[in-house]
């Protein structure tokens, strides 16, 4: 099974590739959307859609897991990753991608077991998940495998035994 792992922002959309057989998790590819802040939010959230069906077309993932909104502190930023949230959910359903939505704060309880789990711990239950030792070096990046990670732990596990 692959799973598309989708850490959603208007500036930069962290993505990834999981092939799941059940038992083990493969980092098949991983990467960022990185929009032209000098450019109007239309043409960005264009280019989002765009470059996110580009990698559905090429990978052809069985399910996406994506961060959930559910609480922002800075609610100048809110909206846009909404907006870019949107295009993304939208491309999703044009290709027929069931979606699985998580918080920040169930992927942190489901990788670690604490819901408040510092970004380091995230990341080493992440490497330790993927058997590696090395991790892309963007934030975005690693938080779109932690969340794709959840799709195996949650639905994934459940899929599993049904």
């Amino acid at each position: 099974m692959k799973i598309l792992g989708i850490d959603p922002g208007m500036a930069i959309v962290g993505y990834c590739i999981l092939d799941f057989d059940g038992k083990n998790i493969v980092l098949e590819h991983s990467g960022s959307i990185q929009t032209d802040k000098n450019k109007g939010e239309s043409a960005r959230l264009l280019e989002i859609f765009n470059d996110i069906s580009t990698i559905i077309e090429t990978y052809k993932p069985d399910v996406c897991a994506i961060e959930k909104l559910f609480f922002f502190r800075n609610y100048t930023t809110v909206m846009p990753v909404a907006h870019a949230r949107g295009v993304i959910l939208l491309a999703l359903e044009q290709f027929n991608i069931p979606v699985y939505e998580y918080t920040p704060i169930e992927v942190k309880q489901i990788l670690t077991g604490y819901g408040r789990a510092t970004k380091k711990e995230v990341e080493q239950m992440v490497k330790i998940s993927l058997n590696v030792d090395k991790l892309p070096k963007l934030d975005d990046t690693v938080d779109s495998i932690a969340i794709a990670i959840c799709y195996t732990r949650r639905e994934g596990l459940e899929a599993r035994f049904t």
